[in-house]
């Protein structure tokens, strides 16, 4: 047995028992479980639908105002949330008297009409099934997607209380068991990985024993880890990836374990620009869905590897890393302004050692050193020895 199953992480249970205390310290703390009622989705589609109605009455084009998701200027920053949706953001006008918008104003209308529909009859439909049901007005999957998340945010309602799900690209293992909302009883600690659920908020009876959950970016690392039996090797844990930018029901996944279990939770990202983003979304959230970050982001994630300055402390073959980008560059300077970078100066250190060195690195140059090295060396001494930042 690997000396790692047995050798306590006493830094990691420290971290455990700071974090629960942290918790049960803040009175004001409130999972991100708190269920939106049907009766207040249907009151505000009403409200908006009598909008509408009005203005036909006064002879006046209706007009639908969208805060607008993608403006930084409408987001504002806190380091216990993350990134939110200020109450005075601007908006975008989606008129039905403009060419331009019209079609959208008509998108907006029939989602709203298929939502009010399913939350009446506490029923629930996919995206796709949405889009696939009228292909001709949405012209394509992203239209719907959009769509749903600018009701959610007109609304002022979290996604799932409107009873559209989306697909899960995410896949999680280890340590846990869970009950879905149909009652299937799903168990993660098989050597397969579980698809994570398409309906996060109707989990239920979560028992778990593990002491950390760690966030994998990549869908090959999170095979790799599985393969060399990480979660066995080493003390109890929780593995999730997004497989690259995570999808909402990965993001509230995590966010579940978070509010459950109160377990450090650990980021495993590449040593470039895009994996410190990935990893930024899971604990600060993102613009387009600031409107949601009290249910979204995690605040507690940790940033384990890997680091940049892990490329020069470990030596890592210079043949196998990577010159950073024109692309590379314009994203890491975006990153550094930020505005959660002014309470991570550790992570700001590192970002700006990539920028000095100019180089990047997958997770998979780790095996140069020596084909076992992540699972067998890399992260038992990360966690272990108080890696993370």
């Amino acid at each position: 047995m690997n000396s790692a199953s047995v050798e306590p992480f006493s830094d990691v249970d420290k971290l455990h028992i700071d974090l629960k205390h942290s918790v049960e310290a803040m009175t004001d703390w409130q999972p991100a479980e708190g269920e939106t009622s049907a009766r207040h989705v249907l009151e505000r589609i009403e409200s908006v639908i009598l909008g509408i109605v009005t203005s036909l009455s006064k002879d006046e084009a209706p007009v639908l105002l969208l805060p607008n998701r993608s403006s930084w200027t409408n987001v504002s920053f806190d380091s216990s949330v993350g990134l939110q949706m200020t109450s005075e953001s601007s908006v975008t006008s989606v008129r039905c008297d403009c060419a331009s918008s019209v079609t959208k104003f008509a998108q907006l209308l029939k989602i709203l009409s298929v939502i009010y529909k399913l939350v009446q009859s506490d029923s629930f439909a996919t995206k796709r099934d949405i889009f696939y049901n009228n292909t001709r007005l949405f012209g394509s999957q992203t239209s719907v997607d959009t769509i749903v998340d600018d009701i959610s945010c007109l609304l002022k309602v979290p996604r799932r209380a409107l009873h559209v799900l989306a697909t899960s690209k995410g896949f999680i293992s280890g340590d846990l068991c869970y009950m879905e909302s149909d009652g299937t009883r799903i168990s993660c600690s098989s050597s397969q990985a579980v698809a994570v659920s398409s309906n996060i908020s109707g989990i239920r009876n979560i028992v778990s024993s593990a002491q950390f959950v760690l966030i994998v970016e990549k869908d090959a690392t999170f095979q790799r880890l599985l393969d060399d039996d990480f979660c066995a090797k080493l003390s109890p844990c929780i593995m999730i990836t997004g497989k690259g930018v995570p999808d909402l029901n990965s993001r509230l996944m995590v966010r579940k374990l978070w509010d459950t279990l109160h377990i450090p939770i650990f980021a495993l990202v590449d040593a470039d620009p895009h994996g410190i983003e990935i990893m930024s979304i899971y604990k600060y959230g993102s613009v387009a869905m600031s409107f949601e970050a009290h249910s979204l982001t995690v605040p507690s994630v940790m940033w384990l590897g890997l680091l940049p300055s892990d490329l020069q402390r470990l030596r890592v073959p210079q043949d196998v890393l990577l010159p950073l980008t024109k692309t590379d560059e314009c994203k890491l300077a975006s990153l550094l302004k930020r505005p959660y970078l002014s309470s991570q100066p550790q992570w700001k250190r590192e970002m700006e050692l990539m920028q000095q060195t100019q180089v990047k690195a997958e997770i998979q140059s780790l095996s140069a050193i020596a084909p076992d090295f992540l699972t067998n060396i890399y992260l038992p001494n990360k966690l272990r020895y108080k890696g993370w930042i």
